[in-house]
């Protein structure tokens, strides 16, 4: 049970660290993710708050999976 939870953690940190990334190249050409001036938007901002909670949750997720592992 030990070795399947640490491989979740692992699957669960390489899914993040795929589709994230990818999320955010469509989030910053967004036409909402910038005003008139070129300035970011609050749109643009909440998204690269919740993308970065994300990516370090992915990090904590595969450290603790090699962790389990090992």
């Amino acid at each position: 049970m030990v070795v399947f939870a640490g491989i979740l953690l692992l699957v669960n940190a390489l899914y993040n660290l795929v589709v994230w990334p990818r999320f955010w190249t469509r989030v910053s050409r967004d036409e909402r993710a910038r005003d008139a001036e070129g300035r970011a938007t609050a749109f643009l901002r909440v998204h690269a708050i919740l993308i970065g909670i994300a990516l370090l949750l992915a990090v904590v997720s595969g450290v603790a999976g090699v962790i389990v592992l090992l």
